[in-house]
């Protein structure tokens, strides 16, 4: 998958965005030309070559602070796909083959689960646990948890009754064998899909938190928290929020794009991909990688 993947050219620009995106993460407070914290006599500074896009209104260097908050939004968004992964697509796998009541309670609790406002019930729990970034994201990926639950569940569902996996189950196999050998290759590209567009959508939530000062205590640098600070001076500096709002946006549409990507290479149309392609070239395609005709 990752072959074909990295074969679509929206596919290789979206994983080099989220690649550079990850090295912001990982290497940006080391990359931070000044102290992110540190405030000067300056404030409010137009783009000079001490500071590449200007200061705020403490004076403090705004390319540090982007550089710096990069690495929150990126953990925050993460800790609502995996948990959302966890907590959705085993449930999901294991409710087509743990019997009705597992099944009947799974399917209600997610139904429950899509009814909850993710954003207001985050803030309620900020409230009763304290203002922490991690709290919140967690209990976010609980509440999103049901778009795997839904994707891991029919994906299942559409292999469960075939003819090997039947033939499995009466030659005593376990449901843990059936389900690493025959169904996770089979729920693994919608998950896919799945994790990379819940990445973005943990990105929003993320931005949107810190927008709100909700989750982080200031002096400390997030995209969202920069991005709400320049708008209350933009009579000042009116450019001030593009910057923020570009690596937000750039950010979001990655995941979206990488999602379309997954989703274009597997299945039935990365097979269609493989064998127009095979056409294009001459070559013949094995019977195993074409599929039926």
């Amino acid at each position: 998958m990752v072959r074909r993947v990295l074969s679509l050219a929206s596919g290789r620009i979206a994983l080099a965005v989220l690649l550079l995106v990850a090295v912001l993460a990982v290497c940006g407070p080391w990359l931070a030309p000044q102290d992110p914290l540190a405030t000067s006599d300056n404030p409010l500074a137009s783009a000079s070559a001490a500071h590449w896009l200007g200061t705020d209104y403490l004076g403090r260097d705004v390319f540090s602070r982007l550089l710096d908050g990069s690495r929150i939004s990126v953990l925050g968004s993460l800790e609502v796909a995996l948990t959302a992964l966890v907590t959705g697509a085993v449930p999901g796998i294991l409710s087509v083959y743990s019997g009705r009541v597992l099944e009947w309670l799974t399917l209600r609790l997610a139904d429950t689960l899509v009814a909850l406002p993710f954003m207001l019930f985050a803030i309620a729990v900020i409230a009763l646990l304290g203002n922490g970034i991690t709290q919140a994201m967690l209990v976010t990926g609980v509440l999103v948890s049901p778009l795997f639950y839904r994707v891991a569940r029919a994906a299942t569902l559409a292999v469960a009754r075939s003819p090997y996996v039947e033939a499995a189950i009466v030659s005593g196999a376990s449901v843990g064998w059936i389900v690493r050998r025959h169904v996770w290759v089979k729920v693994l590209p919608p998950i896919a899909v799945a994790l990379a567009q819940t990445i973005g959508v943990g990105f929003v939530i993320v931005s949107s938190l810190t927008f709100l000062g909700i989750g982080v205590q200031p002096p400390a640098p997030t995209w969202g928290g920069l991005l709400a600070s320049d708008l209350g001076y933009l009579s000042h500096q009116p450019w001030a929020p593009v910057a923020p709002a570009l690596l937000i946006m750039v950010t979001v549409w990655a995941c979206n794009v990488l999602a379309d990507a997954i989703r274009d290479v597997s299945g039935e149309a990365g097979r269609a991909l493989v064998r127009s392609r095979a056409a294009r070239s001459g070559t013949s395609l094995p019977v195993s990688a074409g599929g039926s005709r």
